[in-house]
This record gives C-alpha cells, sequence and structure tokens, in this order.
C-alpha cells in the first residue's frame, strides 16, 4: 500500500472501521519501508493471544477499554491513551468489552 497517490483527508478513526459480531477486524492505513499504521475493531471479549513483534510498536486508544499485559504487567488502555509495546517483549490484547485502537509499528533499529 503506497502512499504516494494518496488524497489528503480528514476521516474519523470511531467511524473508518465497525465492530463486526465475535471477530477482530483490522484495517491498514498506512504501509511502508518504515512501518505501518493498522486500526483494530474488537468486538466484545475478542483479543490477541499473547505473542512477539519484532518491531516497537504504538497502541492508541480510540473507543473502549482493553487490558493489555506487557511482560507480565498489564495496562489499561482506553480512548485516547498510548502505550508502547516495545520489541521481543510479550504482549497480548484484551479487550472490556468493545474496543478499537490504532498500532503503529515502526520498523528499523532502536537508537
Amino acid at each position: 500500500m503506497s502512499n504516494e497517490n494518496a488524497v489528503p483527508e480528514v476521516r474519523n478513526l470511531k467511524q473508518m472501521l465497525q465492530y463486526q459480531e465475535k471477530a477482530v477486524v483490522s484495517r491498514m492505513l498506512v504501509k511502508n519501508s518504515a512501518g505501518n499504521v493498522t486500526l483494530f475493531a474488537f468486538d466484545g471479549n475478542e483479543g490477541l493471544s499473547e505473542h512477539t513483534a519484532p518491531f516497537d510498536a504504538l497502541v492508541i486508544g480510540v473507543e473502549g477499554r482493553a487490558e493489555i499485559p506487557i511482560g507480565g504487567v498489564s495496562h489499561t488502555v482506553g480512548e485516547g491513551d498510548s502505550l508502547l509495546m516495545p520489541a521481543n517483549v510479550p504482549h497480548a490484547v484484551n479487550p472490556l468489552g468493545g474496543f478499537k485502537m490504532l498500532l503503529i509499528m515502526i520498523r528499523g533499529e532502536a537508537k
């Protein structure tokens, strides 16, 4: 997904992606060699089991709330909150009801 021909447009993150029953839905907003930006909508108790990622990621809460354990420490993320998930550290996403989040994955070496 290249952004070379993208037309600037104001969009509302809450309205860009709708919940689907018993599902996790995602929409890639930006993808390039530096990283990607993905919007997620988690229905009810649908979440992501513990896993690791090779790059740092920033979660920004868009709607609802979720518990996000990182390296065994639980963090509550709500609308407008942000949370850094360091590379190679186990984490999961456990929504507390419907939850929407923006995930910004940065590919590259930490300085």
